[in-house]
């Protein structure tokens, strides 16, 4: 998008838009760690979630359906691969991950989002990898494990578990970004997302149908009020905001915007969580985000791309 063409009230709400935006999808860690105050385990939280979140997203897919030709065969089978592996295994694993380690690590593992994208690239179609990328992958990564180091000192083997529940959400989110893009050419990026949500939502439904006895579903009220702003709020709201900012701004400002996530994740987990706030938390953010920031400024085509659609993450 061409900065001379965008008018100054456009910029401005753009702007605007996607903080706003980056802020909400942080927010999810925030209230999955208060929900498990109340007893709840991963499968029912999930389920809330998406339960309350299914009617927006199927909403959100007949909207971006309608006068558009039929889906194919292949299509649904595509829908079906990306739901899976970008939103609801991609979730499962962040909500799991989220019980063991703290709202501040999780949000630093997955904004290395984008080295991920970039290294399926290379393991799937010799995609090279520039110095500066790896200069900025090599710092990003230094600051997750500074971060991560502290606090398996803290709460040991337990930290160790999450960190890999939640990398392996980062990384099933990286395969979804991977393989969406003639999909997303094909049907485009709103109905793809309705679409493979709506998947993702049923099967978290499932999931817990199958998992659990249907007396599991009796949680406290602050868990359904809870789940309930984790759908809204922090999962559908951002979506649209982040799509309207940008039209108007375009997709690397955004982009660019959406480092505001990590601080107000350590924010909101101080204030809202009492998490701690130690010069190892600190240097760490600062590392992952100037990580990424090197490594996106020559990765324009796949890191900007992969970073935005990360804050499009139904579990972030």
């Amino acid at each position: 998008m061409n900065k001379a063409q965008v008018a100054p009230e456009n910029i401005v709400n753009g702007l605007l838009l996607a903080t706003l935006g980056a802020v909400a999808f942080s927010g999810k860690a925030i209230i999955v760690k208060l929900a498990y105050r109340y007893g709840v385990d991963a499968v029912t939280l999930i389920m809330y979630r998406m339960l309350f979140a299914l009617p927006i997203f199927a909403l959100m897919a007949w909207w971006s359906s309608r006068g558009k030709p039929a889906l194919t065969r292949h299509d649904g089978w595509g829908i079906l691969g990306l739901g899976f592996t970008g939103y609801y295994l991609a979730s499962y694993l962040d909500f799991a991950g989220l019980a063991h380690i703290s709202a501040s690590l999780e949000r630093l593992i997955l904004y290395l989002n984008p080295t991920l994208v970039l290294l399926l690239g290379l393991v799937l179609y010799q995609r090279r990898i520039s110095r500066r990328q790896a200069f900025g992958m090599g710092i990003s990564y230094a600051g997750v494990i500074l971060v991560f180091g502290h606090e398996i000192k803290l709460e040991g083997a337990n930290a160790a578990w999450g960190a890999f529940l939640v990398f392996g959400s980062a990384v099933s989110y990286a395969l979804y970004l991977s393989f969406s893009g003639e999909l997303v050419k094909r049907l485009g990026s709103l109905r793809l997302v309705g679409l493979a949500t709506t998947v993702a939502c049923v099967l978290c439904i499932g999931q817990f149908v199958v998992l659990r006895p249907m007396s599991a579903a009796m949680v406290a009220p602050e868990v359904l009020w809870l789940s309930v702003l984790n759908a809204t709020l922090c999962t559908a709201a951002p979506v649209l905001m982040v799509m309207m900012a940008i039209e108007r701004i375009g997709a690397g400002l955004v982009a660019q915007t959406g480092m505001v996530g990590p601080m107000s994740t350590i924010l909101m987990g101080i204030l809202l969580l009492g998490e701690p706030f130690t010069v190892w938390v600190a240097a760490g953010t600062v590392l992952v985000v100037a990580g990424i920031f090197v490594f996106s400024s020559r990765a324009r085509p796949v890191a900007v791309r992969s970073v935005q659609s990360g804050r499009e993450q139904a579990g972030g």
